[in-house]
């Protein structure tokens, strides 16, 4: 990897990193009120599970809940944040044509694909996070991630185009309000599909065979 990678790769990173260390106690009960979360989650649905049932079920106070969280938005950030670094770490450092040592153009059209599948999997408690207030999608570290990796990915398979913004207009259509909105019209095969054709248009004028 070049120097100029090895700074990118650095710069991916330091945007993952995680928080600052627990005390173990604090730790066991951040881990089960997490998993208490994600469960009654998985089984009602993230808009019907209320603080107060997450903080019963986990056997915690409510106000040790948002003390430690703030509110559902933020507990759904928390629970995403071990999803994404799934995806991030490989992104790092998994395989081609996602991970490293593949150009830059595929690993753009891998990423949007990828990221579909992802959104698809965590719709609802990536919808809460993002739309927790007006901006909060923009201001997640998630989100910084995914739009530096998509800017060093432009700027290098496309140098005569605004990476920076077309990062943005890239990542627009994977929001999750737009796919929550859509859901009913259009399959996750096809969103995909569309998504994918989507980056190749931008990097070459063409659509993807």
């Amino acid at each position: 990897m070049s120097a100029h990678g090895d700074g990118v790769h650095v710069e991916l990173a330091r945007l993952r990193e995680s928080p600052p260390k627990e005390r173990a106690d604090a730790a066991r009960n951040r881990a089960k009120i997490l998993d208490v979360a994600a469960r009654l989650f998985a089984r009602h649905g993230v808009a019907d599970v209320s603080m107060d049932q997450i903080a019963a079920e986990a056997e915690v106070g409510k106000g040790t809940l948002f003390r430690r969280f703030g509110d559902k938005a933020g507990l759904a950030s928390a629970l995403l944040g071990a999803r994404e670094e799934e995806l991030q770490g490989a992104i790092l450092g998994g395989p081609p044509p996602l991970g490293p040592d593949a150009p830059a153009g595929e690993r753009l059209i891998a990423f949007t694909t990828a990221y579909a599948r992802f959104l698809e999997a965590n719709l609802d408690l990536v919808r809460l996070s993002e739309t927790a207030s007006p901006g909060a999608r923009y201001r997640t570290g998630a989100y910084r991630f995914w739009h530096l990796h998509v800017r060093i990915l432009l700027a290098e398979a496309r140098p005569d185009l605004d990476a920076d913004y077309l990062a943005h207009a890239l990542l627009a259509p994977l929001g999750a309000d737009l796919r929550h909105a859509t859901k009913d019209a259009f399959s996750a095969d096809r969103v995909a599909t569309d998504l994918a054709a989507l980056a190749a248009l931008v990097l070459t004028g063409q659509s993807v065979t």
